[in-house]
């Protein structure tokens, strides 16, 4: 028997380039025995035909609220009887409408009115993607129980590349069978609120100074921990800051600005006490020079003789000195062994739970929007998060970091 079979399922798709993917996401869903009622909004005309969907579904496409027949408040009639919502491609303007409550059109309308469950597959361009409206409307909808697929890394409208591209329709199938099915995947990253919880997020490279002018720095971009303080201020968290860059934090959160390694050692000795969750994203040095030269070094004086000496180890000193109702999160950034150096790193510095990354790979870690990672936790559980936004990874974080506290 198909996976669906007798399951009713609107099938909503917007204005997106992407929407000529919705013809396979429509084959698919029948294919599984589900019962598909496509609702186009009127954006979406201008790229798919409604005959095309209407020759394929269960029954002929719906695009307005005024289409007349037998259903005077048809959003209500589609958003009671469906088992599932799905929307692909779903736009910007689609999410920002349903994340706040704007009954703009029949497809809106019926994901408001709707208590099914509801998945939804984000196709724009990369900087539409990454902004923070999208990204904080995002957030709200998982933390609704909004199912987000995707989006993935590829090729977008216009010949550029990014991050942006519609999950493939037999991902996105997958995901619906799995919402669907008894004891399933019906809970999304992101899902689970952090009222009430204190969570300090450390980001960015820091810069140990050589002389006045020039420093020893590392690559780190900062992305991935302000992307999980916004993540964490988006559930509910009252978030503490502590980054050595220049991006937009977050509006909520209580934000510390400093550059060196013993600057986020100070910092964060002082402000760990106070939190319940620590979450050591930034790349902080594990050398500096014992001396710092007053003037610019010239080089017409030679070549100078750096000595360095290792930093403060400030993961380790948090896990020495935390509560017991406290959780450590570490980072790990690496080039090989991936698994063995990052469980070596969560063991010896005793840490609860720990994000491992290959920063070799194409896509991954420094300077990028998109991150791949593995999430180990204490007790030997492992989560591996293929290439997405690093607000989604973000997200698959915190989970992790709720998993291990409810046990």
């Amino acid at each position: 028997m198909a996976a669906l079979a007798g399951r009713r399922i609107v099938l909503g798709v917007s204005g997106g380039i992407a929407a000529y993917k919705s013809v396979e996401v429509l084959r698919r869903l029948r294919d599984e025995g589900a019962h598909v009622v496509p609702v186009m909004t009127q954006a979406a005309h201008h790229f798919i035909g409604a005959t095309t969907l209407s020759a394929l579904a269960s029954e002929p496409v719906r695009t307005s609220m005024w289409d007349g027949g037998p259903d005077p408040i048809p959003h209500t009639r589609l958003g009671q009887q469906a088992d599932l919502v799905v929307v692909a491609p779903a736009t910007a303007r689609v999410i920002g409408a349903y994340a706040n409550g704007l009954s703009t059109d029949l497809l809106t309308n019926t994901l408001i009115a709707t208590r099914a469950p509801v998945v939804l597959a984000p196709a724009m361009h990369a900087e539409m993607w990454v902004h923070a409206a999208v990204a904080d409307n995002v957030a709200t909808l998982r933390r609704r129980g909004v199912t987000i697929v995707g989006p993935g890394v590829g090729r977008l409208a216009g010949g550029d590349s990014g991050v942006g591209r519609m999950a493939d329709p037999a991902d996105i199938v997958e995901v619906v069978v799995d919402v669907l099915a008894p004891g399933g995947a019906g809970d999304a990253p992101g899902s689970r609120a952090m009222n009430g919880l204190r969570v300090l997020v450390t980001a960015g490279g820091t810069r140990e100074p050589i002389d006045p002018v020039r420093v020893i720095a590392n690559r780190s971009s900062g992305k991935q921990g302000h992307a999980i303080a916004a993540e964490a201020v988006a559930r509910g968290a009252t978030v503490t800051l502590v980054t050595t860059v220049d991006l937009e934090p977050p509006s909520a959160a209580d934000v510390v600005r400093v550059e060196t390694s013993a600057e986020m050692a100070e910092a964060v000795g002082r402000l760990a006490p106070d939190h319940d969750i620590v979450v050591m994203a930034a790349a902080v040095a594990d050398f500096r020079p014992v001396t710092t030269a007053t003037d610019k070094l010239k080089k017409a004086d030679g070549v100078p003789q750096i000595v360095l000496e290792p930093t403060e180890d400030i993961v380790a000193g948090l896990a020495t000195a935390r509560r017991d109702d406290q959780t450590i999160v570490g980072f790990a950034a690496e080039t090989s062994d991936l698994v063995e150096n990052a469980t070596k790193k969560l063991e010896s510095k005793r840490l609860d739970v720990i994000v491992a990354n290959d920063v070799s790979a194409p896509g991954a870690g420094f300077a990028h929007d998109t991150n791949a990672v593995t999430i180990i936790s204490k007790g030997g559980r492992t989560v591996s998060v293929s290439l997405a936004d690093k607000r989604t990874i973000a997200a698959h974080v915190l989970e992790a970091i709720l998993d291990v506290r409810s046990h």
